[in-house]
């Protein structure tokens, strides 16, 4: 059996990959899909696939995505070869979760005027710093991520409410309300946060009326996808100030234009899609593939993580 992976662990895990694994071929190529055609399970970030790729993919039975979204695959063409595709949803949550709490902590304490007045040299004890306290933070898709999210917030005393398209109850949330609830719950939410996936349902999910039933003083995060909410729609709110603070590290169009808008609002903070970074991910990723391919080796074929192409998710 053969194993091509598209990017480039390092030599050290690479190495332990192969002695574990001695009866299969793997190759390690960065980028490189001359392998793809006697390819039986493919380990890629899923960005470097198209039509064509899955076509030349003769042998190609299973695409192990080491990451959460699958929005920019072929779907139809994986769909119609009937080609298993899992991913490794839930690796994210640790990451994320500190990203959130993270860019919260440092808008409620104050911390990015402290850090300019030091580099002014400027001695100033007048801040408006509130806190996490006594808040209530709604979480839009609360599954690995969102409830990770939600268990830290709860630590600092915070009511959590998860809102998805069921409103079924997820771990770590106080309430849950679904998507067609969402817009007469907003009006109590202090920090709103999405980490919903892009799927037909979510994409324009969020419109002007959603961040006019905002809290003027709301903190907006948006740390899923970017194609959740339009720019123009964003820009809007933020510019009439319809709430206090917008954190995206996520976006319509990625990377961001150099003369994009966002970068000079005051009430805006560009995350370059960074909240997930962390140099244990691949590790992390190795520790929900490689159990799973040594179960497919065996004859058990069904990965952890199994991603439906249609519903995207």
């Amino acid at each position: 059996m053969e194993v091509l992976f598209t990017f480039l662990p390092n030599e050290k895990m690479q190495q332990s990959i192969i002695d574990d694994f001695p009866e299969t071929d793997f190759h390690f190529a960065y980028k490189d899909k001359s392998k793809l055609p006697t390819a039986d399970v493919l380990v890629t970030y899923g960005e470097d696939l198209d039509d064509g790729d899955i076509e030349d993919a003769k042998n190609l039975k299973w695409i192990m995505v080491v990451s959460a979204g699958i929005e920019k695959m072929p779907h139809e063409a994986i769909s119609k070869r009937g080609i298993t595709v899992s991913n490794v949803r839930g690796i994210h949550k640790t990451p994320m979760g500190e990203s959130v709490l993270g860019h919260l902590l440092a808008l409620k304490r104050s911390l990015p005027e402290i850090y300019e007045n030091q580099r002014n040299h400027k001695w100033e004890r007048k801040f408006r710093s509130t806190e996490l306290f006594g808040s209530t933070a709604l979480i839009l898709g609360p599954g690995a991520i969102g409830s990770e999210i939600g268990r830290l917030l709860q630590a600092f005393g915070v009511m959590t409410i998860g809102c998805n398209r069921s409103g079924n109850q997820a771990d770590h949330m106080n309430e849950m309300i679904s998507f067609d609830e969402l817009i007469g719950k907003l009006p109590e939410a202090d920090i709103v946060i999405s980490v919903l996936p892009s799927t037909a349902e979510t994409n324009g999910l969020l419109n002007i009326e959603h961040f006019k039933a905002m809290k003027e003083d709301a903190i907006f995060m948006n740390f899923g996808r970017g194609d959740l909410v339009k720019d123009e729609v964003l820009i809007e709110a933020m510019h009439e100030e319809m709430i206090a603070y917008a954190v995206l590290d996520v976006f319509e169009q990625e990377p961001l234009a150099e003369d994009h808008p966002f970068w000079g609002m005051k009430n805006v903070i560009v995350s370059p899609h960074v909240s997930s970074k962390s140099g244990k991910y691949v590790e992390r990723a190795m520790e929900v593939f490689l159990p799973d391919l040594r179960k497919w080796i065996e004859g058990n074929q069904e990965p952890t993580n199994l991603v439906n192409m249609e519903k995207g998710y």
